[in-house]
C-alpha cells in the first residue's frame, strides 16, 4: 500500500524555496545594497542607499527620501553590480521555473509523488540559490572597492543581507528537494 504522506524533504524544500524567492525578490528590488552615510559636505543625517537599479537618498531626521539620484560616480558601471543586474532577475525566473516542476513532483493531488520530477525540480532550485548567492558575495567582496565619496562611511545595507538568506533559503530547499533521488535509486 502507498502511504499517504509527503516525505518531510520535500515539505521542506517547498517551505524553504518559496520564502527565499520573497526574500530574494525583495533584495533585488529594494534599493539598499550598500549605504553611504557620512559624506562630507553634506548634513549628518543624509544617508546615501545604492542598490543594484538605484539609488536614493535619504534625511534620516524628517524621513525624506528621494530616489532615482544621479550615478556621478559610475557606480552602475562597476563589474559586480552589472553582474548583479543580469544574475539576480535571472535568478529569479530559475526559482519559478523550479518551484513549478517541483510541485508538479510534489503529490499534492497523486497517491504516490513523482521523486524524479521533485528531484530535478532541487537541482533547478539549487541552481537558482547559486546563481543568486553569486553577485551577492562578489558585491560584499567589492563593498569598499567600489566608488563613493572620499571620507564617507560605508556598510552593508539590508537588501544584500536579504539576498544572501534568500539565497541560502534556495539552497538549503533545492538539497532538501534533491533527496528525492534517493527514491528513484530505490526503485
Amino acid at each position: 500500500l502507498p502511504s499517504m504522506r509527503t516525505p518531510t524533504a520535500m515539505i521542506v524544500g517547498l517551505v524553504l524555496c518559496p520564502c527565499g524567492l520573497l526574500l530574494t525578490l525583495t533584495g533585488t528590488l529594494a534599493p539598499s545594497w550598500r549605504q553611504v552615510s557620512r559624506v562630507p559636505k553634506q548634513p549628518v543625517d543624509v544617508v546615501w542607499e545604492q542598490g543594484i537599479w538605484d539609488i536614493c537618498k535619504e534625511r534620516q531626521s524628517t524621513h525624506d527620501r528621494f530616489c532615482g539620484q544621479a550615478d556621478e560616480l559610475g557606480y552602475f558601471e562597476q563589474v559586480p553590480v552589472r553582474v548583479a543586474q543580469g544574475l539576480m532577475p535571472s535568478s529569479l525566473v530559475l526559482t519559478l521555473v523550479g518551484l513549478v516542476v517541483a510541485a508538479l513532483g510534489v503529490r499534492c493531488w497523486q497517491p504516490e509523488p513523482r521523486h524524479l520530477v521533485a528531484g530535478v525540480g532541487g537541482l533547478v532550485l539549487l541552481l537558482s540559490g547559486l546563481m543568486s548567492l553569486v553577485p551577492s558575495s562578489w558585491y560584499t567582496q567589492e563593498l569598499w572597492a567600489l566608488p563613493a565619496v572620499p571620507g564617507s562611511t560605508l556598510s552593508v545595507g539590508y537588501s544584500l543581507v536579504l539576498s544572501y538568506l534568500g539565497s541560502c533559503l534556495e539552497i538549503l530547499g533545492g538539497l532538501a528537494l534533491s533527496l528525492s533521488f534517493h527514491h528513484c535509486c530505490k526503485e
